[in-house]
């Protein structure tokens, strides 16, 4: 400690002097910083409203631009088992007032074959069977084929 405090005693001139060399430094470029801003106020506040607006104009079109998310309606097949005995439910057939035509066209559906198929096995035209399933989607209160038919499963209508 004696050999420290004798090192400051020994260069207390040059420390001061170090020391007021460094404020006055400090507070020459104070006045200078304080001299730029006042001079060029104007360019300042321009340059950050500049960089407000870039911030802003970057942010909405990244927004704009940013892919919007799909939603996909995934739509499973239930696989019941055929049994031997299935018997349809009749009063389900009756309730929905589906016709005749309408649940063979259901069965055909649900086999699996196209509108053009269908038409070929009941001998009409592709417009009479998309009749028959737009006529079966409402009655059944579904949007699709394999609704239909899932729904048709659950209520013992095909097998």
């Amino acid at each position: 400690m004696p050999a420290k405090s004798n090192f400051i005693l020994k260069n207390k001139n040059v420390i001061l002097y170090g020391i007021s060399l460094a404020a006055f430094l400090f507070f020459l470029k104070w006045i200078e910083l304080r001299f730029i801003i006042i001079n060029h106020a104007f360019e300042i506040y321009a340059g950050l409203i500049a960089l407000i607006f870039t911030a802003l104009g970057i942010w909405l079109a990244l927004k704009l631009t940013r892919q919007r998310v799909k939603t996909m309606i995934v739509e499973k097949e239930i696989y019941i088992e055929k049994s031997e005995n299935f018997i349809k439910d009749e009063r389900e057939i009756e309730k929905l007032n589906l016709s005749k035509r309408e649940v063979e066209v259901l069965e055909l559906m649900a086999s699996g074959l196209s509108n053009q198929e269908i038409a070929s096995r009941l001998f009409v035209s592709v417009n009479t069977i998309k009749t028959h399933t737009s006529k079966l989607f409402e009655k059944m209160e579904v949007k699709r084929r394999t609704q239909a038919i899932e729904m048709a499963k659950r209520l013992s209508i095909i097998e």
